[in-house]
């Protein structure tokens, strides 16, 4: 498949869970690639529906997991056995069979808010020296990536490629939860930056944010280039 105006590679499968296998392959692959190179490996990785059956494919492949970082391009500020937590997702789908002995790098640490939290967490982000190896992002139907929600405040210097931070606050106007979130800075610092989705609908909002259209994923486009890899399946 390709998409006008898009510099990027578009990996596509026939079904969502051959797309699944097929990224779980290759990011397992960059993982022991760093692992090699450098003796450690670090992923990041985000929340939501679509990236479930790429964690439980991934957590099969057999790699010196007790030597990678894994840590969250954005978080929900909900305690950790709450069913809205990406953490318990993770914790429940990736960080088990192969993968158990993986390092997780929580950025929800109980404090009152994010914004409470937020020194805490950038301090955590930094333990972890860049560049990650591999950081997959999703993107929802509003053209949100991590949780760079359209009209939220605090979103300029969020998409602030020089923004210096690796995490900000985030309280997007329509969503209940306040949320956590890594920058754009943070996100494009790394050496391999893939966007993972599923479904003709993400598909058209991405060629939107391709052709113009202001939304957060746009930025992550722009300012990635080439870098981008697509993985897509309807």
């Amino acid at each position: 498949m390709q998409i006008s105006g898009f510099d990027g590679e578009v990996i596509t499968s026939d079904t969502k869970h051959a797309l699944a296998e097929s990224l779980a392959a290759n990011v397992a692959g960059w993982l022991r690639d760093g692992l090699i190179s450098r003796g450690s490996a670090s992923l990041v990785v985000s929340g939501g529906s679509t990236p479930a059956p790429f964690f439980s494919a991934l957590s099969l492949h057999e790699i010196e997991w007790s030597n990678v970082t894994v840590t969250l391009a954005d978080e929900r500020w909900v305690a950790l056995d709450d069913e809205l937590s990406n953490e318990k997702l993770v914790r429940e789908t990736l960080l088990v069979n192969a993968a158990s002995s993986a390092k997780f790098l929580s950025i929800y640490n109980g404090a009152k808010s994010p914004e409470d939290g937020w020194q805490q967490c950038e301090e955590s982000l930094r333990s972890v020296p860049g560049p990650y190896d591999v950081v997959v992002l999703g993107m929802g139907g509003d053209g949100h990536t991590a949780s760079l929600f359209p009209d939220t405040e605090g979103l300029e210097e969020a998409c602030d490629p020089d923004s210096g931070k690796k995490c900000l606050p985030m309280r997007p106007s329509h969503i209940p939860e306040a949320r956590m979130s890594l920058t754009l800075a943070a996100l494009l610092d790394c050496r391999r930056l893939v966007l993972h989705i599923t479904g003709e609908n993400k598909r058209k909002v991405f060629e939107q944010a391709i052709a113009g259209e202001n939304l957060p994923i746009a930025s992550v486009i722009e300012a990635a280039k080439s870098r981008l890899q697509l993985y897509w399946a309807a």
